[in-house]
């Protein structure tokens, strides 16, 4: 054959690294626009850095509605190595928001080192704790350890739309049907005089609260 099967399958990445992101952040757009959202401050909103955090399977609304609440923060996200970060990083420079490449297997050394002087320079870091392959709402280190480091608040947001479709992906994805309302919440935890496993064990928690 002139085209080798790994070949092909490069050019169809490739490919699909050019349009597909551009799709998807068109329908978030589009979507977004249709949605009846209403936001529950839980905790009072804070001004400037912070951790921001979210469940993998909620990726579809949340970097909206976090740039919903911070219009101007600058921002950097902790986003894998693999395909489908590719796709995801280039969505989410759309909103404004910087990659840092890395995962807990891979590069992880390298994205802390990134995500310390991201916060250094004034950005705020989103991450998901139970990214990338789970399991769903695990909660992995990070958020936890950033924000334990910087002595920063961690943002967690999560939401429950109406009516939804859930992909039977690890994450249980959730995109919400056109039209549907969104219940957004928004609470602060800060992790004062906390140990790491005492923190991750809270932040767990208070992220299941408002969570599908």
């Amino acid at each position: 054959m002139i085209f080798s099967k790994k070949w092909r399958k490069k050019f169809f990445r490739e490919l699909s690294i050019i349009f597909v992101p551009t799709i998807i952040s068109f329908l978030m757009r589009l979507l977004w626009i249709t949605y009846k959202k209403r936001y529950h401050f839980i905790d009072e909103p804070i001004d400037g850095q912070c951790i921001a955090v979210s469940w993998h399977g909620e990726l579809f609304l949340t970097p909206q509605i976090y740039r919903k609440l911070k219009k101007s923060q600058p921002t950097s996200a902790i986003i894998s190595r693999h395909f489908n970060g590719e796709l995801i990083a280039k969505v989410l420079n759309s909103l404004n928001i910087a990659p840092l490449r890395g995962s807990s297997n891979r590069g992880a050394r390298q994205v802390l080192i990134n995500a310390i002087k991201a916060i250094k320079s004034g950005q705020t870091v989103l991450l998901t704790p139970d990214g990338p392959k789970g399991p769903r709402h695990s909660m992995s280190d990070g958020a936890v350890a950033l924000a334990l480091k910087a002595n920063l608040p961690i943002m967690a947001i999560s939401y429950k739309p109406s009516s939804y479709w859930q992909l039977k992906s690890w994450d249980r994805f959730i995109i919400p049907k056109p039209f549907a309302q969104i219940e957004i919440y928004h609470q602060i935890v800060k992790l004062d005089n906390m140990s790491k496993d005492e923190a991750k064990k809270h932040l767990q928690s208070v992220m299941n609260r408002y969570s599908i």
